[in-house]
Order: C-alpha cells, then structure tokens, then sequence
C-alpha cells in the first residue's frame, strides 16, 4: 500500500488502493481522500485542538508524544516525533489510526469556526494537500476537472503546465528534513519551437551528526544502502503535451536520465543523494514545446510553504530577440 504513490497521478495511485484494499479485506470504498499533515494543521486551526483519547501506547503520558494535536504541532509530530519516539510499527499504525480517528470526530461533529474550516479546506485543495478520487463514474468525471482530482493529464492540467514530483528513495523518514524550491527558465527558442529548463534545488538540514542522534528507523539505518543521515529522492519531471525532455544536469553537470512518456506527456526522472548539510541542484530541460500560453508548475507539496517552495519564472536572454 505504502507504494500506491510512486506514481503523481492520483486517480492511478486511489484505484489502485481500493482494490488493494478490497483484496485484503472484502470491503468496497466508494473513494479515496488523501490529506497531508500541512492540510490537517490547517483543518486544526479551525478546529481548535484535538484531545487524544484513547492512545493506544503509554509514550503520551510519559509525554514523548503530545497529548492534543494542534494546527502547530501536528506536521512535526506526525512526520517526525512519532519515528523518533515509537520504533514498532505496529504501535505507530495504531497511533496514527488513533489520530485519524480523534480529528475525523472533531471535523465531523462541527467543532470550531465553520468559516474559518471553510477557507482552511479550501487552502488545502489549492496547494493540492487534499486529493479526492470516486469510484463512481459520473462523480470521478466532476472531480476531474479540477486540481484537486490529482490527475497527471485531462482536463485538470492546463496545456502549458509543468510538475515536479519528488519520491523518497532512502527507505526511511529522512525526507522530512529536506528543503526545496522550483524554478522554471525559459531558454532560448530552438528550431521555431520554445524550452524550458526546471530548475530544483534541495537542501539536506539533518544534523551533521545524524548518523548517530537519529534513530535508525529514521535514517533507514543503511538498509537500502543509503548512508545513514543521507537523503536519497528521485525528482521526477512531467513536461507539457507533445513536448521532448532533452537533458540532465546536477550542479551544472551533465547527468544520466531516465526518459518516459505518460499520457503523451515527457517524462524526466533523476535520482540524487544528499548529506547532512549538503544541497544539489537538478536541472531538466524540454524541448519541442508548441504551447505558447504562460508555463505553470505543480509540485509535490512539501512541508513548506508553496510560495517558498515555487519561485517566479526566470525569462530567457537570447541574442538577436526583437
């Protein structure tokens, strides 16, 4: 299940869970909903805190772990703490239910400022922190059209757009600590026909030593052969329709690209490493665009903030333009 999402398009990722899920239990959903922790904090802040009740582990009142969740605590506890403080997986599957459990209360009981949840839910779905997917035909068409359908092509996804997706790779919870940004240039036309270079620069800002102050559930524990404290992603990067991804750079050199096309879209996949400390950026450059509406990107939301996180255009300077 913890794999569904390897691929950014979410109507794949939520079909696939359902009968993932049908096969383990016999039961049918109706949809899948996906909710990050930066969208739950919103939800919280209009619900106000939410009690933890029935925890199923005696790390809360030993304080380890907070006892309410609020729209402040409850990205880093989520993401992080709970790695740090529970290292059975099966007490951390029953912390989270708990947790799915106390907020789902909350937000369906109308806890809160309805308006104020209104404008939260609402934030959420234009970050595309909520992702909604139906299993009914007529309701999935509806969604469709709109970002919040997660979807990778169709009416959704404008005709100049970009996205910029990001998988862990480390086989661990080490992704967390990552920072990010992306960065569309445009480059000079080529053969009558516009490029674009995607620019993502990320930033490792786990402890030096982390190696030894995190614990291995965290660092992977070099399992998967990623040293311990390192990050390894695979950025992945989805050109416009009918477009060619050209190349691949890492930190101005060029590197090896692993090629695809998804829904007559190119497709653009690196994958790099990240000490303690240590930032790289990966370029990715299309061609061939026949588009010549304004270029937009969509990421993978991250923990940050969206405007910290996708910068403004930087324009081409060519010689000889008029």
């Amino acid at each position: 299940m913890q794999d569904v999402n390897l691929t950014p398009d979410f109507p794949t990722a939520a079909s696939t869970a359902r009968q993932m899920w049908e096969k383990r239990t016999g039961e049918k959903v109706d949809g899948v909903l996906s909710i990050d922790p930066v969208g739950l904090s919103y939800v919280l802040d209009a619900t106000g805190p939410v009690q933890l009740h029935e925890p199923e582990n005696t790390l809360l009142s030993n304080g380890r772990l907070p006892s309410e969740l609020t729209g402040t605590n409850v990205v880093s506890t989520l993401l992080s703490d709970v790695y740090k403080a529970i290292d059975n997986t099966a007490v951390q599957d029953a912390y989270f239910a708990n947790v799915a459990k106390e907020v789902y209360g909350a937000f369906s009981s109308g806890t809160g400022d309805p308006a104020r949840l209104v404008q939260g839910i609402s934030r959420a779905a234009d970050e595309r922190r909520i992702l909604l997917w139906s299993a009914d035909p007529e309701i999935q068409k509806v969604i469709s059209n709109y970002a919040m359908s997660g979807a990778t092509s169709g009416q959704s996804v404008s005709a100049a757009q970009f996205g910029v997706y990001f998988n862990d790779g480390t086989g661990a919870k080490m992704d967390f600590y990552v920072k990010r940004t992306v960065q569309l240039l445009e480059e000079c036309p080529r053969d009558g026909y516009s490029r674009m270079t995607v620019r993502v620069t990320s930033t490792n800002t786990a402890p030096v030593d982390a190696k030894s102050t995190l614990p291995d559930y965290v660092t992977g524990g070099g399992v998967f052969g990623v040293p311990e404290g390192t990050v390894q992603t695979n950025v992945i990067a989805y050109g416009p329709v009918q477009a060619n991804v050209e190349s691949a750079a890492v930190d101005g050199n060029k590197t090896d690209i692993a090629a695809h096309r998804h829904s007559n879209r190119p497709v653009g996949a690196v994958t790099m490493s990240l000490a303690p400390g240590q930032s790289k950026s990966v370029e990715l450059t299309f061609g061939k665009i026949v588009q010549h509406t304004e270029p937009t990107v969509v990421v993978t939301p991250t923990i940050q903030s969206l405007k910290d996180v996708v910068l403004t255009m930087k324009p081409a300077v060519c010689p000889n333009a008029k």
